[in-house]
């Protein structure tokens, strides 16, 4: 279950980050109540998994999943170039998440 909520929370992550980039500096209201919204939960999730898990791959599991699901949404949106780099480096954060799963 806290493998869960850490990936729901993850998710919550990428929502945040691309709220917070069109909020234009929270200035526009939908997107910043959408970023509040949002960050609240996904701190809140880290911290119920972090009952259960450790804190160093609870945090990286997070990150990794906000982090790719962001960019991955931004190149798949046209505000971001897509490149061969960046779809390798993103595979390798995957890798790195899995890696911690698996090693949990």
């Amino acid at each position: 279950m806290s493998w869960l909520v850490l990936c729901l929370s993850g998710v919550l992550e990428a929502v945040w980050a691309t709220a917070l980039g069109r909020s234009e500096g929270f200035t526009k209201p939908l997107p910043t109540v959408v970023f509040a919204v949002a960050i609240l939960a996904s701190t809140a999730g880290l911290g119920v998994a972090m009952r259960s898990l450790p804190v160093g791959t609870s945090y990286a599991v997070w990150v990794g999943i906000g982090a790719v699901l962001t960019v991955g949404y931004s190149m798949a949106s046209g505000e971001e170039p897509v490149s061969t780099v960046k779809i390798l480096l993103l595979l390798m954060i995957v890798g790195g998440v899995v890696g911690l799963k698996l090693a949990h």
